[in-house]
């Protein structure tokens, strides 16, 4: 049974929906600036679902108020990162911490090559099981055709 049938990378928020328009992208940032979040912009040419610390681009936005402001610094990181995974990311400190409250990919590159899992018998009937990603096959710089 296929459960991604469309076999993109599904993390966050919306991964399964289609890909967000930009003025899709500035309703959820405005409603995460009316809860009160900050934002910060994060890439990646590893989206290995273990992943979880991308690289940030440019300083976390505590306190900006605007979403004009949030989406300039995602087309700045866009700009320089094109063929990279590019995710959004909402902090909430109203419990005194920075936990994440909303996480959604807004850039891909244009293919994808996805995941193989690989198994490994072990002791008994011990099976082992290891996801990898095709995309760290080539090093770093080199995974989606860039430069």
């Amino acid at each position: 049974m296929m459960t991604n049938p469309t076999g993109r990378l599904t993390q966050g928020q919306f991964s399964f929906l289609p890909d967000l328009s930009d003025a899709e992208i500035t309703l959820q940032i405005e409603y995460g600036l009316g809860k009160g979040y900050a934002w910060s912009v994060e890439y990646t040419d590893d989206p290995h679902p273990r992943n979880t610390y991308w690289e940030m681009y440019g300083n976390p936005m505590f306190d900006l108020h605007d979403a004009a402001g949030v989406l300039m610094e995602l087309n700045h990181c866009r700009k320089t990162f094109p063929n990279h995974y590019i995710r959004l990311m909402a902090f909430d400190s109203t419990r005194g911490i920075e936990s994440i409250a909303m996480s959604f990919i807004v850039n891909r590159p244009s293919k994808e090559p996805g995941f193989m899992l690989d198994r490994q018998e072990s002791n008994g009937r011990t099976m082992r099981y290891q996801v990898r990603g095709y995309a760290a096959e080539q090093p770093e710089g080199e995974r989606y055709g860039e430069r």
